[in-house]
């Protein structure tokens, strides 16, 4: 028993011996490896700070670009991206910054990001922390052979001619909220109205509707269900991850895994019932996804398909990556042609044109030339995701030999590359529509090769949802300027902030003058 005791004494002593050095690694002796490395290739930032890194800051210049609104002049970079704002003003344009002990390179130069975007299988999106899986685990997250299976089983539920199929879910869910406004409006015809609630209820039950076809009201449910989680996973990222915390039996954990399988327990009945319908069930996403899934798996057998658990995630993807998106896109349109009034009047008469009271023709929405000129300098000025993320897997060379070390994130600051004046000129921060006249790519000077306009991504990875989300956009504005006139109203407060999209953090109070 002594001898048992002994060796299991030492065994312990070795575990708890190997534990200890992986942690030691982990929160100081790779930190500080990385930062040497990066310094060596001339990147700038803050030493390390054990733990926590430059979380402190970020919280502090967080909360002090959220404190006051901005004026519309005011460069919107400090508020939406306040620690890489001040990391690149105190260090220039090769600089890093600390996310608790991991770095977080900035990328400005345009040959990077494109080689980045472009080389999918080299620069994966950043592993997500234990609580952001716990929202989706669908397309967005994957990465190499499984997610080129996964887009390829997608695909066919974005093409254009399964889409138009949905316009009139679209049509459905924007008449809801505008017979909401006319209730509010009343017979007055004006009245101040916070929009932005609106734009979220109206995309969310677009997206309910055209995932779920009939179950509508499940998707509801699904939709409530996925904010709460989303703020709750907003909530734990805002500090730093401690491994095994999850597995911790608190409140908060309890309640997020309760509400995971409460989701997928609904997505399973919907999926159920759609599986035994035989007739009417391919003309929404997941009737879409479902098809797609078994011709695939028929054709090359089980393996080259979803299970039932992927199907599942990708139907949490919908919502998490769909209805704030486009709501995003209508609420700053909103705004800033409440502030311009001469392009609502134009891109009024071009829709008063095209359909005058009706409903928008699916089929003349590609002529709303204005219209669309008009959401591109909006997405240009406020995209949707402000910075998109990388992760550099192993040691790589990029551009003009610039060595990036294994276990980096690197952020592309999107919303840098659409103001940056050497491409789009000394007016980069104004709302000038007319630089899209000729189409996108003759929008920016010296745009070359180079990815300058990427709000919805660029390369292999570019959003699958796109045609998705401007079709309903299109549509949606379209009946807006049908119906209401609208200005901004005195009690608004400009104040753009990044909550996973381009928010406006106090709403968008709009005088609504009904037409």
């Amino acid at each position: 028993m002594d001898d048992f005791a002994f060796i299991f004494a030492i065994s312990c002593a070795i575990i708890a011996l190997i534990y200890a050095c992986k942690f030691l690694n982990w929160i100081w002796i790779r930190p500080k490896k990385l930062e040497k490395f990066l310094r060596q290739q001339g990147f700038n930032g803050n030493s390390y700070k054990l733990f926590h890194g430059d979380s402190t800051e970020m919280k502090a210049a967080t909360k002090e670009a959220m404190s006051k609104p901005i004026n519309f002049s005011d460069d919107i970079l400090p508020r939406v991206t306040p620690i890489y704002h001040k990391a690149l003003h105190k260090y220039g344009e090769k600089c890093f910054v600390w996310v608790g002990p991991r770095p977080t390179l900035v990328i400005l130069d345009p040959e990077i990001i494109r080689e980045m975007l472009l080389k999918n299988y080299d620069f994966h999106k950043p592993p997500g922390s234990p609580f952001d899986r716990q929202i989706a685990n669908g397309l967005s997250s994957l990465e190499a052979d499984k997610w080129a299976k996964h887009r390829k089983l997608l695909n066919p539920a974005f093409h254009l001619d399964k889409l138009k199929h949905m316009v009139p879910s679209f049509y459905l869910s924007c008449g809801e909220m505008l017979s909401k406004w006319d209730e509010i409006v009343g017979n007055e015809g004006c009245c101040e109205v916070d929009v932005w609630p609106h734009l979220l209820t109206m995309t969310s039950d677009v997206i309910s509707r055209t995932a779920f076809g009939s179950s509508f009201e499940e998707g509801r449910k699904i939709s409530q269900l996925q904010k709460k989680q989303a703020q709750r996973v907003m909530e734990e990222n805002s500090s730093v991850n401690i491994p095994g915390y999850r597995f911790l039996p608190t409140k908060a954990n309890r309640k997020t895994r309760q509400t995971t399988k409460e989701i997928e327990s609904l997505v399973m009945g919907i999926i159920n019932k759609r599986m035994k319908a035989t007739e009417g069930s391919a003309d929404d996403l997941l009737g879409l996804l479902l098809e797609s899934n078994l011709k695939e798996m028929r054709h090359l057998g089980n393996e080259s398909g979803m299970s039932i658990k992927e199907v599942i995630e990708e139907c949490k993807i919908f919502y998490f990556a769909g209805h704030e998106t486009v709501a995003s896109l209508l609420v700053w349109t909103m705004i800033l042609l409440s502030k311009h009034d001469d392009w609502q009047a134009r891109a009024r008469d071009e829709v008063l044109q095209l359909f005058g009271r009706g409903k928008p023709d699916y089929q003349k929405l590609n002529h709303l030339k204005i219209v669309s000129m008009i959401f591109q300098e909006v997405l240009r000025l406020y995209p949707p995701a402000a910075v998109l993320d990388r992760f550099v897997e192993k040691e790589m060379t990029v551009g003009k030999k610039v060595r990036l070390p294994a276990g980096v994130k690197i952020a592309l600051p999107v919303i840098l590359s659409h103001q940056d004046c050497k491409i789009w000129g000394d007016d980069a921060r104004e709302f000038k529509p007319e630089r899209f006249g000729d189409g996108v790519s003759k929008a920016g000077a010296g745009w070359g090769p180079q990815p300058a306009y990427i709000p919805f991504g660029w390369g292999p990875r570019i959003c699958i949802g796109q045609n998705f989300a401007m079709l309903e956009a299109k549509i949606a504005m379209a009946m807006i300027l049908q119906r209401y006139s609208f200005q901004l109203s005195p009690s608004y407060s400009h104040a753009p902030r990044s909550v996973i999209t381009l928010q406006p953090q106090h709403g968008a109070h709009l005088i609504l003058t009904k037409l």
